[in-house]
């Protein structure tokens, strides 16, 4: 029996940083072939700048018309790095998406995200204010995924500093090396769990490390990537960090992470607490990433 597989998500399950002739490979697409001895059809649905709402609203309607076995379903990255992000929005979106694949019978893979402003090296303003936003990101998926016996993976608790060469040369998105160990961690996941799945992805050879990759992707592509960001993230984000910088001058920052904490703790109370959950909102799209 031919086993579906549907990727749905944004850059990261699209493949950036693996490229191929072509186009990208990325984790889903080494992951699919392991997941039955048997055949297995792959669809990646994922597309780069997708937020929470894209994902719910484009891409779970064809994935539900698939009748997959299994289905990724990571977003929340591209959320934290709009001046409009709502934790409460990205929280019910995410959750209505998981939602209607496990009542489906598919089997959801989930994964909590790393904190951008660590990948990237942002001093404390900006860096803290981002990582609140990831820690209350991946709360949610950590407690929805749980609530939806998702299968998750601890992506954020991978070493992704310490080995320079699992990140690309934009900081952001994994290595080629990196999504080999993507689809690695959900295969050994799987198999943990008593799926039926087939081999583990084959570990392939990874192109070594260019000395000035990192600059050249900066002169040619990074400068527009951080413009194209600059009209919609850097003004929230300087407000942001004008008021960390007031906590942090006057020791206070902790109250920021108390508020953000209980904000969390209630939006997961509310989304896991049994009964019907009220429809999700929806949002203008953002510029995409």
């Amino acid at each position: 029996m031919t086993v579906r597989f549907a990727a749905l998500g944004d850059s990261l399950t699209e493949g950036v940083g693996d490229p191929v002739p072509g186009g990208w490979r990325g984790w889903a697409a080494l992951l699919a072939p392991s997941l039955s001895p048997g055949p297995v059809d792959f669809r990646n649905l994922a597309n780069s700048g997708a937020l929470s709402r894209d994902l719910l609203v484009s891409q779970l309607p064809t994935a539900l018309a698939l009748r997959p076995q299994y289905a990724a379903v990571l977003v929340g990255g591209n959320d934290t790095l709009r001046a409009s992000f709502d934790l409460d929005l990205t929280a019910r979106q995410f959750g209505a998406a998981l939602s209607s694949l496990a009542s489906s019978g598919t089997v959801p893979l989930t994964a909590c995200l790393p904190d951008p402003g660590r990948l990237l090296g942002l001093p404390a303003p900006l860096a803290r204010p981002l990582a609140r936003r990831m820690r209350g990101v991946n709360a949610v998926i950590h407690a929805l995924s749980e609530h939806h016996h998702a299968v998750h993976l601890h992506l954020a608790d991978l070493p992704w500093t310490e080995r320079r060469s699992l990140l690309s040369v934009d900081r952001l998105h994994p290595s080629a090396a990196g999504h080999q160990l993507i689809a690695r961690g959900f295969h050994t996941l799987l198999a943990e769990s008593g799926h039926p799945v087939g081999p583990p992805p084959a570990e392939l050879p990874t192109p070594a490390s260019v000395p000035g990759a990192d600059l050249w992707w900066m002169a040619t592509r990074g400068t527009r990537w951080l413009a194209a960001r600059s009209t919609d993230l850097l003004p929230g984000l300087l407000a942001l960090a004008a008021i960390e910088a007031r906590h942090l001058l006057r020791g206070s920052s902790r109250r920021l992470d108390h508020a953000e904490a209980r904000t969390t703790a209630a939006i997961i109370a509310r989304l896991t607490t049994p009964g019907p959950q009220p429809a999700p909102r929806t949002a203008k799209t953002s510029t995409p990433r």
